[in-house]
C-alpha cells in the first residue's frame, strides 16, 4: 500500500507543492494517482485534498502565492484579545480551491488530522472509504481542511455545527505518517512490511532560542515581537510543529526502514509559517530537492 503524507507548516507548504509539481512535470501524470491513501495536516491538508480532487499542482502553487498575501494580513498585533489573522480569506481560498465537495463524495482514502478542542481530543476527518463510525461524511471538504488549519492564536477555532470547536491538527500529528500506518494496519489489514510512505516535510528551521540569563521566561521569549512592525513571531508554535514532525519521522524510519522516504530540507534560517517573503525561496528549494533525488523518488513510486 503506497501512502503520501504531507506535513503542516503554513506558507511553507509551497515547498511540498513544488516537489509534487516537479513530479507531475516529470511523469506527466497527476501525483495523487501514485498513492492508495493520502493524508495531510494543516497546510498539508490543502495539498492532500487538492491531490484527491486531481487538481493540477501548478494551479495549487499559484493559489498559495496569490492567497497567501491576503490570508496573512494582521487584524491584531499580538493576538491578546482576538486572533492575529481573520479566517475570512482562508475560507475563501479553500472554497475556491476545493469547491462544495463533501467528504461523503470522496471514495479515495483521505485523512485530515485536527483537534476537537472542546472535548480535548485528537480527531481525524476521513473520506468515504468505509471506516466504521466515520463522523465526518456530511462535512464539506473545505470545512475539514479549515479545521486542520486553525492554528491557535493566529486563526480562530473552526465551529463544527455548534457541536465542537476544531483547531490545528499539527498539535498532535503535524506529520500524519503514524496516523496512516495505524489506518493501513487496522482498517485495511495491511502487514507493516507492505506499507510504503512518501513523507513530505515543509522545511527544517533553525529556530533560535538563545540562552538568556533571565531564567524567568515569559510570552516575549516564546512569542517574541518583531520590531518595528510589532508582528508577533510564532516561535513556540513552529517549535511544537517541528518536534511533532521529527519525532514521528524518527519512529517511522525505524518501523518502515527503506519503505519510508522522507523529503525535507534544512532552511538555514527561521522561516515562520506566516511569513510570505520566503515563498520564492521555498519553491526553488522544493525544485532542487526533487532534482537532487529524482531517481530515488521515481524508483520508490514506480517499483
Amino acid at each position: 500500500m503506497k501512502i503520501l503524507c504531507i506535513d503542516g507548516g503554513g506558507i511553507r507548504g509551497v515547498f511540498a507543492v513544488s516537489i509534487l509539481k516537479a513530479l507531475e512535470d516529470e511523469l506527466q501524470q497527476p501525483a495523487g494517482d501514485f498513492f492508495d491513501m493520502i493524508a495531510g495536516t494543516s497546510t498539508g491538508s490543502i495539498i492532500a485534498s487538492s491531490l484527491t480532487l486531481k487538481k493540477d499542482m501548478a494551479n495549487v502553487l499559484k493559489g498559495y502565492e496569490s492567497y497567501g498575501k491576503k490570508i496573512f494580513v494582521k487584524q491584531a498585533k499580538v493576538g491578546l484579545f482576538k486572533s492575529v489573522y481573520s479566517d475570512k480569506y482562508l475560507r475563501r481560498f479553500f472554497r475556491k480551491a476545493l469547491g462544495e465537495t463533501a467528504l461523503s463524495e470522496i471514495q479515495k482514502p483521505l485523512l485530515i488530522p485536527a483537534v476537537d478542542v472542546t472535548h480535548g481530543k485528537p480527531f481525524v476527518h476521513r473520506s468515504n472509504y468505509g471506516h466504521p463510525g466515520n463522523e465526518s461524511l456530511s462535512m464539506k471538504l473545505w470545512d475539514a481542511v479549515l479545521s486542520s488549519c486553525s492554528a491557535p492564536i493566529y486563526f480562530p477555532p473552526n465551529n463544527i455545527n455548534n457541536s465542537y470547536l476544531s483547531i490545528d491538527g499539527g498539535l498532535w500529528a503535524n506529520n500524519p505518517s503514524l496516523v496512516c500506518i495505524t489506518e493501513a494496519m487496522h482498517h485495511f489489514k495491511e502487514d507493516l512490511k507492505n506499507i510504503k510512505i512518501l513523507s513530505l516535510g515543509t522545511g527544517l528551521q533553525k529556530i533560535d532560542f538563545t540562552i538568556d540569563h533571565n531564567k524567568y521566561w515569559g510570552v516575549r521569549h516564546w512569542l517574541p515581537l518583531q520590531l518595528p512592525s510589532m508582528k508577533v513571531m510564532p516561535k513556540l508554535l513552529d517549535l511544537a510543529l517541528h518536534l511533532s514532525s521529527e519525532s514521528v519521522t524518527y519512529h517511522c524510519q525505524h518501523l518502515l526502514a527503506d519503505n519510508y522516504l522522507r523529503l525535507n530540507e534544512e532552511l538555514g534560517e527561521e522561516m515562520p509559517f506566516d511569513d510570505i517573503r520566503f515563498v520564492d525561496e521555498l519553491i526553488k528549494l522544493g525544485e532542487k530537492v526533487f532534482k537532487d533525488r529524482r531517481e530515488e523518488i521515481k524508483e520508490f513510486l514506480l517499483s
